[in-house]
């Protein structure tokens, strides 16, 4: 049976390693937070770029398939 001194440095050490794990999840929301918004954007300018290729197929003319090209 661990005796008394024992038990309190195990809770001592178990207490460190709950502050470091508060410190690294603190660290992880940060990091997770800017990756969302890197997402976001880049997902933004996904559909700007989508619509701008779009917008840049429907002025291209219609027309029949081209000589000498093979479907």
């Amino acid at each position: 049976m661990p005796n008394m001194q024992d038990l309190v440095e195990r809770i001592e050490r178990l207490v460190l390693r709950h502050e470091e794990l508060k410190r690294t999840n603190v660290l992880l929301e940060q990091q997770l937070a800017s990756v969302s918004h890197e997402r976001d954007n880049l997902k933004s300018r996904l559909s700007a770029a989508r619509s701008r290729i779009d917008a840049l197929l429907e002025r291209l003319p219609a027309s029949g398939p081209i000589e000498g090209v093979q479907e």
